[in-house]
């Protein structure tokens, strides 16, 4: 890949330029790995930014349908979106059916949209392993809005915050009472509560659960990033379309405060040194891989099944000799 051609491309919007360098970041290989960094670097210096949007919710809330949805809202109002949607990946033959396009067909076709689906392969937390990535090469492409649409897996799907300047969390009607709305983890991570599907005879329950997760969020310890009102909980219909407007002025509102107050920096550097230390350790697990190691771990992996050494004494040796090296 020609990189300095590439990235150029890339700043003027050329969508295919933008899905090939996406292919590559995702890619394992050495050498895409360092033409990856390369890219990244090269136009990193350009500073563009966009509002990063963190999507969580169960399987079933109707996340594709919000995206679609508010995709399209967005475009409306003559911004740029960017989707990238995280899709599981099976345990057994490791593949994913990579289907977000399909499911969103009428964002698909707009001419201000963008849609990338990823496998999310072995990564935990909700993401993929260069969703991050793949945010930058997105936000150098001059997108104004990414939207990034996490696995689903549950309370443990932290990670989208991380990479995120707003954490949207969506829910179902009578998805739980206020009790379970101060569990710890990705609740009380969330920017903003959106109760989906509330319309036709689930609005009832809709304004119910809503109510819930408002009290729910009043006994949650007050962050220094959030305004007053700050999280906040709030109905919307993605099929009807009711809500979203009001949902996106919220957002806007959030972001404007925190960038006036310094927040929203604070934020994006707090993020760089996370996946920093993130890196680190991934390339400290990656010498792990080699045939040196493979072949120490064997050995020791032997003398712990016969019982001639602990688990953890084995660990501290394996780890020892990955120090010296």
């Amino acid at each position: 890949m020609d990189i300095a051609a590439t990235a150029e491309k890339i700043a003027k919007g050329d969508r295919r330029a933008l899905a090939r360098a996406i292919t590559m970041v995702e890619s394992s290989r050495d050498d895409h790995r360092a033409q990856a960094t390369e890219l990244l670097e090269t136009l990193k210096p350009q500073g563009r930014q966009a509002v990063r949007i963190g999507l969580s919710g169960t399987p079933g809330v109707g996340k594709s349908t919000f995206i679609e949805a508010f995709g399209c809202l967005l475009t409306g109002k003559g911004l740029k979106v960017a989707v990238l949607a995280v899709d599981p990946s099976s345990a057994r033959s490791g593949g994913s059916i990579l289907g977000d396009k399909t499911r969103m067909e009428r964002l698909s076709r707009d001419p201000n949209a963008f849609i990338r689906p990823s496998p999310s392969q072995s990564q935990l937390g909700g993401v993929a392993r260069r969703t991050r990535e793949a945010i930058e090469l997105c936000e150098a492409a001059d997108f104004d809005v990414i939207l990034i649409e996490t696995v689903g897996v549950g309370q443990s799907e932290t990670m989208v915050a991380e990479m995120a300047d707003l954490f949207v969390l969506l829910l179902a009607p009578a998805g739980g009472d206020e009790l379970q709305g101060v569990k710890r983890g990705i609740m009380e991570m969330a920017d903003l509560i959106l109760v989906n599907k509330a319309d036709g005879d689930l609005k009832p329950a809709a304004t119910r659960t809503c109510a819930d997760y408002m009290g729910a969020l009043k006994l949650l310890r007050k962050r220094p990033q959030d305004p007053a009102g700050f999280p906040k909980a709030m109905m919307v219909s993605a099929l009807a379309e009711e809500g979203l407007n009001t949902a996106w002025g919220e957002m806007s509102s959030l972001v404007q405060w925190r960038r006036e107050n310094g927040h929203f920096d604070g934020a994006r550097a707090a993020q760089a040194r996370f996946w920093f230390g993130e890196e680190v350790r991934q390339g400290l697990l990656r010498q792990l891989e080699t045939p040196e190691a493979r072949a120490v771990m064997a050995t020791l992996a032997e003398k712990v099944a016969t019982g001639d050494m602990s688990a953890t004494r084995a660990a501290e040796e394996v780890l020892a000799r990955l120090g010296g090296a």
